[in-house]
């Protein structure tokens, strides 16, 4: 089977958090969207490999990223990265208060039901915050889709992101809530 030049394999994923903003020229985005409220700000990027949020709260920058595993990123204030593979669960309490809760997965289907979940997520994407569809790769596959759907509230920000990987017939779900 072969691969994507655009998107990197579903196994070759990675999830970091960093208490800090990434340089966007780090990764090769294709699609954002803004969220403003009173208490904060957050930033929704679709990149090749996923996506970056990041969260702008009382001074202070958290930021999640998923990327391929050879894609360079900085250590510095680095407080995560982890394989994803399998289903995972995170949650950090950062000095200003805000509390952030992260749960992610690579998840695996059989063909017919990949299809089934990748046309779902097809309709989702006219809703969503951000959404962006990757050049097809083969003839007969669905061409890859990323979409950022939100729910923001005064005092918090739910962020769930889909990535579809046809080659794999895989999926990535990441589910991400911040508590001000």
């Amino acid at each position: 089977m072969s691969l994507s030049s655009v998107r990197p394999d579903a196994h070759e994923l990675v999830f970091h958090l960093f208490g800090r903003s990434v340089h966007p020229e780090l990764l090769d985005v294709r699609a954002e969207a803004e969220i403003w409220h009173e208490s904060y700000s957050a930033s929704l990027q679709l990149c090749d490999s996923g996506h970056v949020v990041s969260l702008r709260v009382r001074g202070e920058t958290v930021t999640e990223v998923t990327s391929a595993r050879q894609h360079p990123l900085p250590q510095m204030r680095q407080l995560l990265e982890h394989r994803i593979c399998g289903s995972r669960h995170e949650s950090i309490e950062f000095d200003n208060g805000v509390r952030y809760h992260a749960s992610y997965e690579l998840e695996e289907l059989d063909p017919d039901v990949f299809l089934h979940v990748h046309q779902e997520l097809l309709v989702d994407s006219r809703t969503a915050a951000v959404a962006f569809t990757f050049p097809t790769v083969g003839r007969f596959d669905p061409a890859p889709l990323s979409l950022i759907t939100t729910d923001s509230w005064p005092d918090s920000l739910l962020v769930n992101a889909f990535h579809t990987f046809p080659e794999n017939g895989a999926v990535v779900k990441t589910q991400s809530l911040y508590e001000l």
